[in-house]
């Protein structure tokens, strides 16, 4: 699930873009300007000129050339600030525009990933998981209750109004969502719509079924050659604002990933980053299957949330066939 050189590739290749796109729209603002400013032109002229005299000046011994073309320079560029403003341009019209001030559109600072590049690589993880297909049609636009009844109806309408509350209040309030119960009863269905509403919010949701997100922290942890972009994708999963952990159970569960879950949980818990899981698994055996530990962290910081009934997706395969 890290990224492949290609993938990395694609991303540098944007960023190439990006740069070239600022330039040219730099040249044109150019020509633009010296079109309509004559004197902006020959005040650039001047800048040239000045910058070589003052250059000679240095070169052969005087001390004041440096203070001399500073001042200049200050004094040329508050003329050329003043003409175009005078022309109705905006001071910045003549600078670089980069899509990201921080990195400049490098995309990295200091040989660090900047942010805009975690999320173009976050982007790619989420084309890889699928999560934007299900958020067309997983979503709180689209929540039906026609498949519960009774009892099942009770859970369900209690979760949904425990969802909607849990985006309502994500802005200042910490909390967990434990969604465990029977096979198609909406489990990842509410997870869907909670994660559709943060994101239009503009928050930073990373949406993985249990053997993706396991993948990810196998590789950051055992495959040197795709260690260092891993380990890049494992801090987001830490530090995210949303962590959603679908189909818990499903992964080959052994004593390292009952260590990676509970490294993970509990990183999440103290920066108070709030997660998701769904599982088809009971409480029962979800002690029996991972650590005391995991399960002490979920039941006592969790709202656990039940959820029974008929496979929903049986119920509508069903319906279309009668159809």
């Amino acid at each position: 699930m890290s990224l492949t050189n290609s993938q990395h590739d694609a991303i540098m290749r944007s960023y190439e873009e990006k740069q070239r796109a600022a330039r040219h729209r730099l040249e044109q603002n150019t020509e633009t300007v010296y079109q309509k400013i004559p004197a902006y032109e020959a005040l650039d002229r001047q800048v040239a000129a000045v910058s070589i005299e003052q250059g000679r000046k240095l070169l052969n011994g005087d001390e004041n050339a440096l203070p001399h073309l500073r001042q200049r320079l200050r004094e040329l560029s508050e003329q050329k600030s003043s003409l175009l403003r005078k022309n109705g341009f905006p001071d910045n019209y003549l600078s670089l525009i980069y899509a990201c001030d921080k990195c400049r559109d490098t995309g990295y600072i200091d040989n660090k990933k900047c942010s805009c590049f975690r999320a173009a690589e976050i982007d790619l993880i989420y084309e890889q998981s699928h999560i934007r297909d299900l958020l067309k049609t997983e979503n709180f636009c689209s929540l039906s209750y026609d498949y519960y009844a009774g009892e099942d109806l009770e859970k369900f309408t209690k979760a949904v109004q425990i969802c909607q509350n849990f985006v309502k209040s994500f802005h200042k309030d910490y909390r967990n969502l434990f969604f465990y119960g029977t096979v198609g009863t909406g489990k990842s269905f509410l997870s869907c719509c909670i994660a559709k509403e943060l994101i239009d919010q503009g928050r930073l949701v990373i949406y993985f079924s249990a053997s993706q997100l396991f993948e990810i922290l196998s590789k950051s942890t055992f495959d040197k050659d795709s260690a260092e972009a891993a380990s890049g994708i494992s801090d987001d999963i830490c530090d995210c604002d949303l962590l959603i952990i679908d189909d818990l159970g499903t992964e080959l569960t052994n004593s390292f990933v009952s260590s990676q879950l509970f490294s993970c949980l509990n990183s999440r818990h103290l920066r108070k980053r709030a997660t998701i899981i769904t599982t088809n698994l009971s409480l029962g055996e979800l002690r029996d299957r991972y650590s005391d530990r995991i399960f002490s962290r979920i039941t006592s910081n969790y709202d656990i949330c039940k959820l029974t009934g008929q496979d929903i997706r049986k119920q509508k395969k069903t319906a279309s066939a009668i159809k």
